[in-house]
């Protein structure tokens, strides 16, 4: 996906890569169109999205059920559908 961002209605989708066990949990900045996320959290049995998430709103300051993982549940590249 070239773009971070895009309009859908409403509602805004953005594209995510997360990388698992890291070292610390951060928001890394934008590669190839993806925001990149960093998180200590393991990807077994959802713990890394669900980190991804909690991490994704607070850095946009929005709740985290406003946030839907649209693809990408078992995979490193993921979108998130923001609800406005």
């Amino acid at each position: 996906m070239k773009q971070c961002t895009r309009p859908q209605g409403e509602d805004i989708v953005i594209a995510v890569r997360v990388h698992p066990r890291a070292k610390h949990s951060e928001i890394a900045g934008i590669r190839d169109g993806q925001l990149q996320i960093r998180t200590t959290a393991p990807p077994a049995d959802g713990k890394a999205n669900n980190a991804v998430r909690k991490m994704l709103a607070k850095y946009l300051g929005i709740a985290p059920s406003t946030l839907t993982l649209l693809r990408g549940e078992s995979q490193r590249n993921k979108q998130f559908l923001i609800r406005v």
